[in-house]
């Protein structure tokens, strides 16, 4: 009786994939991390330009100071996003985009401003938020995201909701209400 050797896919342990499998869904991983970092960077553009426009044009004091609160605070998502980013080997993205502000619920702002109706513009201010929120959502559902990805992501995703519900109880306060 002859010995006949045993095939190298067989010495291998059945729940052992091999290691190229395990490096290409690294890099699938990566991939969609950039992806989803590099959405959420654009969102975060959208947003930080839409809160300045509104700021600038605030005519309440209190009102324009949280605007531009708010686009202070989308300064700092982008720059951690993009940090990120770098940190996984890829390239941020460097604008906001002019059809994902379609999108993204920005696009009536400057209509709201020229009414010089606050209520109007916070309106707009929450449908951009509302946007944001949903993004960040998206984001966070995504089971292919590394860890310390997913904790940033989880982190800004309270920061936009908690925007989100302060615009709107603005836009809903007497002091801002619509007349």
């Amino acid at each position: 009786m002859g010995q006949y050797p045993i095939p190298r896919s067989a010495a291998r342990p059945a729940n052992r994939a091999p290691a190229r499998s395990s490096k290409l869904a690294m890099k699938t991983i990566a991939q969609k991390s950039l992806q989803v970092l590099n959405n959420l960077i654009e969102v975060c553009k959208d947003g930080q330009q839409g809160f300045q426009t509104a700021a600038l044009d605030a005519k309440d004091g209190q009102l324009g100071l949280a605007l531009r609160q708010y686009a202070a605070q989308r300064t700092t998502f982008i720059r951690e996003l993009q940090d990120r980013v770098r940190a996984l080997g890829g390239d941020p993205e460097r604008h906001g985009s002019v059809s994902g502000s379609l999108h993204r619920g920005w696009i009536d702002l400057k209509a709201a401003i020229a009414s010089n109706e606050p209520h109007a513009v916070l309106a707009e201010c929450e449908r951009g938020e509302d946007s944001a929120v949903k993004n960040y959502r998206e984001a966070l559902a995504d089971s292919a995201l590394a860890p310390d990805t997913r904790a940033l992501i989880q982190r800004q995703a309270t920061g936009v909701q908690s925007a989100h519900d302060h615009v709107k109880q603005l836009r809903d306060s007497p002091a801002f209400a619509h007349r």
